[in-house]
């Protein structure tokens, strides 16, 4: 039997060849030549290259579970259109000796798949260690009374209403609420009873923890002298003002206020402005900053009304950390190391700006293997808001052993995102924070230095999304879910994958994310659990850049990331359980780790689940930071590979 390929749309599904069938390359600008199965391998049964001489068109196929076979080049400016469109993709299942396993032979362009998957990992993670807020959470002035109303009060007044007047009084009437519950909320109603002193007092001081249980911690609910007989209790609210923002004195000139305190004055007094502007300020690592509420001042000052005295300090605006890891694949560096300078506050803006390169440990700079990359952020607060900005680039090659010459087969990918979050709602044991930003991606292969122009991608979009943390007590419980829609918005290319309907550039992808953090005691020892749990669904079917992968230190721990699964959805859950070791800044810690992918994609995987586990020191001193780990697979399909036993670590040393 022979294969013919022409330039024209052709896609061969499930058509079973065997060693003795042809393959027939049919340019209609060129020579048909013809190629046996056997040898459009290697010895390996991984890649063959060949090119059209003298047409210099590039025939260009590898086995990865299918035989996938490329022709692209450069031909007469007349049909450069005609040739880039006769791109042909065969996916052909290849009849393989019982030993070798098709997933397990990783082809070129998987390998870049797999490689673009590892870098987006691994800026995740650097975007989460180098983005952190702090969480500000100021203590309110409340001593809880759980007295109940007194019912044998002489003399009383039986109180059939009881109103809140006074500046601004209309916005606080679910104050009045209170005067019905306990501190620990039992009922206790007010309404309808004999109030004497004592009554009205703990009516009033309800009412007044109300509000400042809400936040509005320099409110007062006074009893101002009234006819009781008329069965009314009249309570008057002196709501808090802000009269001024200030610095203390002797504060750097470089100290700004207006984008960090959402406030102004004349505004009702919140803590939680206050707390919002603290963590504004505290942002910026080497920033130190508080927030004293003083009774205003001046002889204009009003009852009610206070100042804002915030004391700033920063250090040297620049910092500078070094680190190494393991993360890489053998086939573009195992060892990886990198820089990361920060500018916090450069504009005078409580800004923060980072630029972050990486490349791989190995290689000297002559062999045609590595990786190398960098990521730049600027963000910047305006009270509940913030703007942020990323952009990254990477660039990976690698060798590739062919039949009659070796081949350097690389890949760069570049991102940026842009991204505007509210904080809509906090209160002192919860914030909801919502989020839409807008991404460009777009990624480009070569072989040698001939561009794989079907390979080459150019996707945009945007992303809706929506982040909560809650305070359980000691735990902090993080939720997150994002809505990620691809657009034909700044010059999108169709996906290769598209006419085939298995891929697109306007994909639809919802994602949702959840971690929990538990501190706890048994006996004299501290110990910490945390558990992480990951999915993603998709409503269009997916590019290898979108889809849920799992295996390696960044999803499913215990397995080396040499070799992923990846589909278009997916979830996985991490579990450890940290032991602190006495006081000493060192956490010794257990993970076990499940993931399964399933979809479409999913199909021609050699399996869809992997359990992995590892055991790890962690910890630093002074600048120091270190994670170093052993771990295994548990459970993993016939035949996926990775080694018994993982090995890893990571150093980061900041000065």
């Amino acid at each position: 039997m022979s294969i013919v390929l022409r330039n024209n749309p052709l896609r061969l599904k499930k058509t079973n060849l065997t060693c003795s069938d042809n393959l027939l390359v049919k340019p209609s600008f060129g020579q048909i030549e013809k190629f046996s199965i056997p040898s459009l391998l290697d010895k390996k049964r991984k890649f063959f290259l060949h090119r059209l001489v003298p047409q210099n068109v590039n025939f260009f196929c590898y086995h990865a579970g299918r035989v996938k076979c490329f022709l692209f080049g450069f031909v007469k400016p007349q049909i450069v259109r005609q040739a880039l469109r006769c791109i042909l993709l065969i996916f052909v299942i290849a009849s393989m000796s019982a030993e070798e396993t098709w997933s397990q032979t990783v082809s070129p362009t998987d390998a870049a798949n797999q490689e673009f998957l590892r870098q987006q990992e691994r800026e995740r993670v650097l975007r989460q260690q180098l983005e952190q807020r702090p969480d500000v959470r100021l203590p309110i002035p409340i001593v809880p009374d759980l007295n109940r109303l007194p019912l044998d009060e002489s003399p009383c007044f039986a109180i059939q209403q009881i109103v809140l007047e006074g500046d601004a009084s209309e916005k606080f009437q679910w104050a009045l609420a209170a005067a019905n519950k306990t501190e620990d909320n039992q009922d206790d109603v007010a309404f309808g009873r004999c109030l004497g002193t004592r009554g009205i007092n703990l009516v009033m001081r309800r009412v007044q923890n109300a509000l400042v249980n809400r936040g509005y911690v320099t409110a007062r609910v006074l009893a101002e002298p009234q006819n009781l007989s008329l069965g009314t209790l009249k309570l008057t609210l002196i709501p808090g003002r802000l009269r001024s923002i200030r610095f203390a004195p002797g504060t750097s000139a470089r100290a700004t206020q207006w984008n960090a305190v959402p406030a102004s004055p004349g505004d009702l007094l919140n803590l939680r402005d206050i707390e919002q502007a603290l963590e504004n300020f505290k942002r910026v690592p080497t920033a130190e900053a508080d927030i004293e509420i003083t009774p205003a001042e001046g002889p204009d000052a009003q009852p009610g009304e206070s100042d804002l005295v915030i004391q700033w300090k920063q250090g040297v605006p620049l910092r500078l950390s070094v680190f190494a890891d393991d993360s890489g694949a053998k086939a573009t560096g195992k060892y990886q190391g990198g820089t990361t300078l920060s500018f916090d506050h450069l504009l005078t803006l409580n800004d923060q700006a980072y630029l972050s390169f990486n490349h791989d440990l190995e290689g000297d700079g002559s062999d045609p293997q590595g990786t190398h990359g960098f990521t730049a952020y600027y963000s910047l607060p305006f009270g509940y808001w913030l703007l942020g900005f990323t952009t990254s680039s990477n660039r990976y090659y690698q060798t590739v052993v062919g039949v009659n010459q070796d081949y350097v087969y690389s890949g760069e990918s570049r991102n940026s995102d842009i991204k505007l979050s509210r904080l809509v709602y906090r209160d002192a044991v919860r914030k909801t924070t919502l989020s839409l930003s807008g991404w460009k991606r777009s990624s480009q292969n070569y072989i040698d230095d001939t561009e794989v122009e079907v390979q080459r991608r150019r996707m945009a979009g945007w992303e809706a999304g929506i982040a909560h943390r809650e305070f359980i007590g000691a735990a902090t419980l993080d939720l997150n879910a994002k809505y990620r829609r691809g657009t034909g918005a700044l010059n999108a290319l169709p996906a290769p994958e598209e006419p085939f309907d298995e891929g697109t550039s306007r994909p639809k992808i919802v994602m949702a994310d959840a971690q929990l953090n538990v501190p706890f005691v048994v006996g004299a020892q501290h110990l910490r659990y945390t558990g992480t749990w990951r999915a993603q669904w998709n409503h269009t079917p997916l590019v290898p850049q979108d889809r849920f992968a799992i295996g390696g230190r960044y999803t499913v721990r215990g397995f080396d990331g040499e070799n992923l699964l990846s589909a278009d959805r997916g979830w996985l859950i991490r579990n450890d359980l940290g032991l602190a070791l006495w006081e000493t800044g060192q956490d010794l810690y257990l993970g076990i780790d499940y993931g399964e992918v399933a979809g479409p994609s999913s199909e021609y995987l050699i399996g869809t689940r992997l359990t992995g586990g590892i055991l790890g020191l962690r910890g630093g001193y002074k600048g120091l930071a270190y994670d170093m780990f052993i771990g295994q697979p548990l459970n993993k399909p016939d035949g996926f590979s990775s080694v018994a036993g993982v090995v890893g670590f990571n150093v980061n040393w900041s000065f």
